[in-house]
Order: structure tokens, then sequence, then C-alpha cells
């Protein structure tokens, strides 16, 4: 999701082997070892569909359960920026992601196909840290509506493939677990947009923050939006792109400590999104 503004959780698996314990003086013999249970894999929190089954959309959570917010990163890669890429342009931010980790900043990752494709090392890394969670972000990063941004459109009979080929993407670079969330190039959509993606089963993830660090170069700027919008269940929209957001990574080192001085605590969408459902 790139747009403009003039501003600008560790567990422990249970595992523990039975072993045969005082064994009978008699030659019985022995009898195997019960197996340990095995754990239910937990699905990720998700919202009921909207009314008419339309997909639906998130933009926050609760503003009474805690200081809590969400860093979200939009990693976005057109479907036609391949020949940008070959000639040295980085649509990628491995710095941000290194201060993420050093600073011990859960965050979900909104991720284009395209991205992982070009970058399927980084995405893996990034699909393989607790740290972090990875969502949809369409493969193509073409736009679900008309007039958003200057963006190309995807047609409707394509837009439920162009996610499926997404989560395809993410599978294929070596993401295990990919989120059910999806958010919308340029965060526009309507509602054939979300009646066509109900088949998919996603959640739409919005947001409420707007951080202003597409093509932002004041990283000041950036992190005094983002301090004065948050609130208690915020979503910040943010950007994984060097050309396209070169100050987000100074931002987020100016943006965290602060937060954190008010009491803020940082989550991922999917926690964010498990309250909502727990408050409904």
């Amino acid at each position: 999701m790139t747009i403009r503004v003039r501003r600008v959780a560790a567990a422990c698996a249970l595992g523990a082997a039975l072993t045969a314990c005082g064994a009978p003086s008699a030659p019985h013999a022995s009898r195997p070892a019960p197996s340990a249970p095995t754990a239910a894999v937990s699905r990720p929190p998700t919202l009921a569909p909207g009314p008419a089954g339309l997909t639906p959309v998130f933009k926050n959570g609760p503003r009474a359960d805690g200081k809590t917010v969400a860093l979200t990163f939009d990693a976005d890669m057109t479907a036609d920026e391949g020949p940008r890429a070959a000639k040295g342009e980085h649509f990628d931010n491995p710095q941000l992601i290194a201060t993420l980790r050093t600073l011990k900043v859960p965050a979900t990752v909104f991720m284009t196909g395209r991205w992982a494709d070009e970058y399927p090392a980084e995405a893996r890394s990034i699909g393989r840290d607790p740290q972090f969670e990875i969502a949809n972000h369409s493969y193509s990063h073409y736009a679900f509506t008309g007039d958003c941004y200057g963006l190309p459109t995807v047609a409707p009979d394509r837009m439920k493939a162009d996610v499926e080929r997404a989560y395809t993407a993410f599978k294929k670079a070596g993401v295990p677990n990919a989120m059910p969330y999806f958010r919308f190039p340029g965060g526009c959509y309507d509602r054939q947009a979300l009646k066509t993606l109900s088949a998919v089963g996603v959640t739409a993830v919005q947001w409420d923050v707007v951080s202003g660090d597409a093509f932002a170069t004041d990283s000041d700027a950036v992190a005094q939006q983002v301090l004065e919008g948050v609130k208690p269940g915020s979503v910040v929209v943010m950007h994984c792109t060097r050309s396209a957001a070169p100050a987000t990574e100074r931002a987020v080192r100016m943006i965290v400590p602060e937060l954190r001085k008010k009491g803020y605590r940082f989550v991922k969408v999917s926690e964010l999104i498990g309250a909502t459902g727990r408050h409904r």
C-alpha cells in the first residue's frame, strides 16, 4: 500500500517422552510408552463476514483494552517493477527489519507476491521469525478499484486469483504460515471487491494512523505524525521499501521508545483482531 500524504508472544511445546520405570521382576514384555498428545494447531483470529457475507474490514483494535499498538509495514512491489529492480532499485529494507529485531518490536508485514518473488530469502527470514507475521498485500499491487493513486487496476474476475497467487508466492519462498489477512493496494476497496474476495476467507486490514512515510525524507515529521495519531488499539501503516520510504527506519527508532515511555505495548495485527473478536 503506497499512499501520499502532506504530513506527514515464547511458548514451549510440551513433548516430554514417557519412559518405563520400575520394571517388574517377572519377565513380562514391557508395554510401549503412551504417545504424547498432539497439540492442536491454533488458527489465526479473523473477523466474521460482514453483511451479505462481505469480506470483513478491520481498522483498529479495542480502545479500552490497554495501550496496545500494531506497527504494520507494506512490502510493496508491483508486477511491472522487475526491470527497475534489475537496474538496482531497492524495494526491500533489511535495515528496517534488523532495527525491529533489535528493538524487539513485533510487527505485521503486508507483502506482495511480487516482492516475495524478488526477495525470497528475506521473505523466508521474516516469515519464519516468530516476532513477525506475513499477511497478503496482493500479488501485483494493482488496485482493486478504479482511480486509486494512479495504480493499474485488477479486473474483478482476476481479484481472487491475484490474492491466491500471492499466497502461492509466499509458500514458494518458504514462508510457512502466511496470515489470512489482506490489505488492499492503496487501501482502495468497494463493495464489489469485498464481495469478490469473500470466497478467499480473509479479513481485510486497513488502519487508523497514516505514518506519511511514503516518499517522505523527513524522519522527524514521520515520527511526529505517528506519535500524534496513535491511540490504544491503533494500527499504523508504514512501508518496508527503501526506494519509496527511505525515512521509515530512522522514524521507527524515534517512535518506538517514545510510545514505550507512554506505556504502549507493541503487538501484531493478529492480537488486535483476536481482542476485537472477544469484545463482540
